[in-house]
C-alpha cells in the first residue's frame, strides 16, 4: 500500500490545527487503498500549537510532529517537512484550510493514472485580498515571466503533490535563501495545474504582510533571475552616455555663447538624482552579494528541537 506524507507548515495557528485534521480525515476515508500521514512542522509558534498538535498525535498515530527550536519561517518548514516525510507522495498544505484538501484524490489520480510527476494548484482568483495586494502580486508574476527563464505560474500555489523522485531533487537543492515556487518550476518534470477559487482562511490571521510578501518577492527575484545585474549595467552605460553628450553641449555652447553662471539648482536636483541612480545600483549589487555571502556560512536551514518521527520512519532523508 502506497504512502503520502502531508507536511503542514504551523506558526501560531492553534485554532486552525484541529479544524484542518477534521477537514482532512474525511478526505483519508474516501482514499482506503493509501496509506497516510500527517506531519505538521510547528515554525518556532508563541501560542498553544504545539500542544494542540501534540494532542492530536496522542489522538492519531497518522499524526507527527516537527518542532522548530525558534522561527525560520515557512520555506525552512517546507524543506523539513519533506526531508522527513517516509511516503512514495508528498504533500504540501497550509493548515488555514485555504488549500482545499478534497482536491487530494484528483491530485493522487493525476500523478498515478495520468503519469504526472507532480499535481499543483494555481488560484484563478483573488477575491477577499486587498486590491493594491492582488496588483502588486499580478505584477511580480508578470515580471518574473519575462526576466526569468523558471516557470513560475501566476497564482501558484504552494499546494502540490510530489512523487518521491521530484521531492528527492528539491532536498538536493541544499540553498539556504531558499523560493519553492521557483525551485518547483526549476526542477523540471512534468506538471499538472489544477485550479480553484480563492478561499477564505478558516481561522486565525494571515503571517504574510505586504511587507514580508514584498521582501519574499525580492527574494525570488534576486534567486532566480540577473536581470537587476543587467538593468543596473545599462543604466551606467545610459548615464555615461548621457554625461558625454552633456560635457559636449556645454563646451559647444560656451565657446558660442560665453560662460554664464546660472543654473545651480537644476544642477543640485541633477546630482541628487544621479547619486539616488548609484545608491540604487549599489543596491542591487548589494542583495545578490549578501546573498552569496549567506550561502557561504553553510548554516542549517533548520533545527529541530523535538519530534516524534522514529529514525526508521525518516528513511529517505
Amino acid at each position: 500500500m502506497e504512502k503520502i506524507s502531508i507536511v503542514v507548515p504551523c506558526y501560531n495557528e492553534e485554532a486552525a490545527a484541529p479544524l484542518f485534521y477534521q477537514a482532512i480525515c474525511p478526505v483519508f476515508e474516501k482514499m482506503p487503498e493509501t496509506k497516510m500521514e500527517l506531519i505538521f512542522v510547528n515554525d518556532g509558534s508563541r501560542d498553544k500549537t504545539l500542544a494542540v498538535i501534540k494532542d492530536l498525535a496522542a489522538q492519531d498515530e497518522r499524526v507527527k510532529y516537527i518542532h522548530f527550536s525558534r522561527n525560520f519561517g515557512k520555506e525552512a518548514a517546507m524543506y523539513a517537512g519533506m526531508s522527513y516525510a517516509s511516503g512514495e507522495y508528498v504533500a504540501i498544505m497550509d493548515v488555514d484550510l485555504q488549500d482545499p484538501p478534497e482536491l487530494l484524490p484528483k491530485m493522487l489520480y493525476g500523478i498515478v493514472e495520468e503519469g504526472y510527476d507532480c499535481v499543483a494548484t494555481r488560484r484563478v482568483s483573488r477575491k477577499g485580498e486587498p486590491p493594491i495586494r492582488s496588483l502588486f502580486a499580478r505584477m511580480f508574476y508578470r515580471m518574473m515571466h519575462r526576466i526569468s527563464s523558471t516557470d513560475i505560474v501566476d497564482g501558484a500555489r504552494d499546494y502540490r503533490l510530489m512523487t518521491r523522485q521530484f521531492v528527492e531533487e528539491i532536498l538536493r537543492l541544499g540553498e539556504y535563501n531558499r523560493f519553492s515556487k521557483g525551485l518547483f518550476g526549476w526542477v523540471g518534470f512534468e506538471t499538472k495545474w489544477l485550479e480553484y477559487e480563492n478561499i477564505e482562511r478558516v481561522a486565525g490571521e494571515t503571517k504574510w504582510s505586504f511587507w514580508k510578501l514584498l521582501l519574499y518577492s525580492i527574494e525570488g527575484i534576486v534567486g532566480f533571475s540577473t536581470a537587476p545585474l543587467a538593468f543596473s549595467a545599462f543604466m551606467g552605460i545610459f548615464f555615461c552616455l548621457l554625461a558625454f553628450l552633456a560635457i559636449c553641449f556645454i563646451v559647444v555652447r560656451t565657446m558660442l555663447h560665453g560662460d554664464p553662471v546660472s543654473g545651480w539648482p537644476s544642477m543640485v536636483c541633477i546630482i541628487v538624482f544621479l547619486g539616488g541612480i548609484q545608491l540604487f545600483c549599489m543596491g542591487i549589487l548589494g542583495e545578490y552579494l549578501a546573498k552569496t555571502y549567506l550561502e557561504t556560512k553553510h548554516r542549517p536551514i533548520f533545527i529541530c528541537k523535538e519530534t516524534n518521527i522514529e529514525p526508521a520512519e525518516k528513511e529517505h532523508a
